[in-house]
């Protein structure tokens, strides 16, 4: 019989995800419109054309702000159903986790692809040719990377690191104890919350609003790229590592609860400032 333990181990996972697919990529690229017959004739004649490192970027951050959305509402969902008492096998809350984020993310693909006047076909293929040498193009990594690591925390599935011609890359790194975890986990949120403030503090001296996507891209992504390098720098701990350890313990309690307070504290303190929640 399952018990609230199943629901609050995804939720321990989504908390994290929540604050900041090559697999998860492909199920970006699985889910396209397809092409018409014109398409197909332009990407014949240039396959290359126009697609950047910088676009690649720019379609899976604008991907991942929307999707990240997803997730923080479904996150919500799932801890007001445990707080009611409510309990899903684990098994079953993951398969209605992913399905809810793919049928959104269809929602959302062709508009992005629109906005960035991007062919989805070209845009897979410039994306598997990056990632084939991505030392020379680190922020697309970092980009495609972040976008698997909410797919993964929806779907429970390895797909960090995964690409048609290398698979799914293998974990490297220290493991983190449940206390390490733990200090590391506060640190990050810290950094998080210290970073969107001060955003927010530039985009209101500049007269911007806070609700537009601009500050809410450029919020997300650098607070989640100052917390990664903040526990790399002070801890010497990698986001892979980091990652890896909230799926090693987020079936203790303790980790949990632990988590679930610093996201609460994060909130407040965000609403204080002023900041929209995201």
């Amino acid at each position: 019989m399952a018990t609230s333990s199943s629901t609050a181990t995804t939720v321990a996972a989504l908390l994290v995800t929540g604050c900041a697919l090559a697999y998860g990529a492909s199920t970006v690229f699985s889910t396209k419109s397809v092409p018409s017959l014109d398409d197909l004739d332009d990407v014949e004649e240039n396959p290359d054309e126009c697609i950047t490192p910088e676009l690649v970027v720019d379609v899976f951050d604008k991907l991942f702000m929307q999707m990240q959305q997803v997730v923080l509402q479904l996150s919500q969902q799932v801890q007001q159903l445990q707080m009611a008492g409510q309990s899903i096998p684990e098994k079953q809350l993951r398969q209605l986790l992913k399905g809810e984020f793919e049928r959104a993310l269809l929602a959302f693909q062709p508009k992005v692809y629109e906005d960035n006047d991007v062919d989805a076909d070209c845009l897979e293929e410039a994306t598997w040719e990056f990632l084939s040498t991505p030392d020379d193009y680190p922020k697309v990594k970092r980009a495609v990377e972040r976008f698997q690591n909410l797919y993964q925390s929806i779907s429970g599935e390895e797909v960090v690191g995964w690409t048609p011609s290398k698979g799914k890359s293998v974990a490297s790194g220290r493991e983190l104890s449940a206390d390490e975890l733990m200090k590391a986990a506060k640190l990050y949120f810290e950094t998080i919350t210290e970073t969107m403030i001060d955003i927010a503090k530039a985009h209101k001296e500049a007269g911007k609003d806070l609700k537009s996507q601009e500050f809410q891209m450029e919020a997300a992504t650098r607070s989640n790229e100052a917390a990664e390098d903040k526990i790399k720098k002070d801890m010497d701990i990698s986001i892979g590592e980091f990652r890896s350890a909230v799926e090693k313990h987020q079936r203790n309690p303790i980790v949990g609860q632990t988590l679930g307070m610093l996201q609460m504290k994060q909130q407040q303190e965000l609403m204080a400032a002023g900041l929209p929640l995201m």
